[in-house]
């Protein structure tokens, strides 16, 4: 079955989706002990979470770039992802979504919630024929993902490694038995179409947790 262009693809429940993210370990390791972001993490900083593994895998070199040293799967509401979505702004502009070039401009410049399509990533992390969603948070957006709609903070690290040490061992087979579950996620009409995203796919599909 082909795999659209633009779709969310995750792990998710009826009531969480994990998002990923990589910092370093005097950021990562006090979220973990605490449930969500604490000091010296800056919430006046844009935060990029990632909903595809393997993105992520690639963003941060399965944990081994300078500063991306520790790997967090970040439990969120589903709720709270979506009201991101909802507010969102593609962070490149289109002639058929927005209208005019001055009117995307002003809408970027306003937004709390950016996001991007990026080539979806393989197990040997090269890019694939379809995008994967990346989102980014500032302002009210970053306060709320921190205050309201973390659910659980898990320090993944050394499942990375191990998929990294497989990999290096040529169990590729072995090395995609660890990778989590994602499936597509069931994002509402409206916000499909802000977000420029493929077919939606049907509310209640399986849980995998």
């Amino acid at each position: 079955m082909s795999v659209p262009a633009r779709q969310i693809r995750a792990r998710y429940s009826s009531d969480t989706i994990t998002v990923y993210q990589a910092y370093p370990p005097q950021i990562a390791l006090p979220a973990v002990a605490a449930g969500h972001f604490v000091a010296p993490f800056k919430r006046d900083r844009m935060t990029w979470i990632k909903p595809s593994f393997l993105w992520m895998m690639y963003r941060c070199g399965w944990a081994t770039k300078v500063g991306q040293e520790r790997v967090l799967a970040v439990d969120i509401t589903r709720q709270g992802f979506e009201w991101a979505l909802a507010r969102a702004c593609l962070s490149h502009y289109d002639r058929a979504l927005h209208g005019d070039r001055a009117s995307w401009s002003r809408r970027l410049r306003t937004s709390p919630v950016r996001v991007q399509w990026d080539p979806e990533r393989s197990l040997q992390l090269t890019a694939l024929p379809y995008r994967s969603l990346q989102v980014g948070l500032s302002g009210e957006a970053v306060d709320r993902y921190v205050d309201d709609w973390i659910v659980a903070v898990t320090d993944i690290t050394p499942m990375v490694h191990r998929v990294r040490q497989l990999l290096r061992d040529g169990d590729e087979a072995a090395a995609a038995a660890q990778l989590p579950v994602e499936r597509g996620y069931p994002l509402p009409a409206e916000i499909a179409a802000g977000l420029d995203a493929g077919p939606v796919v049907t509310v209640g599909a399986r849980s995998d947790r």
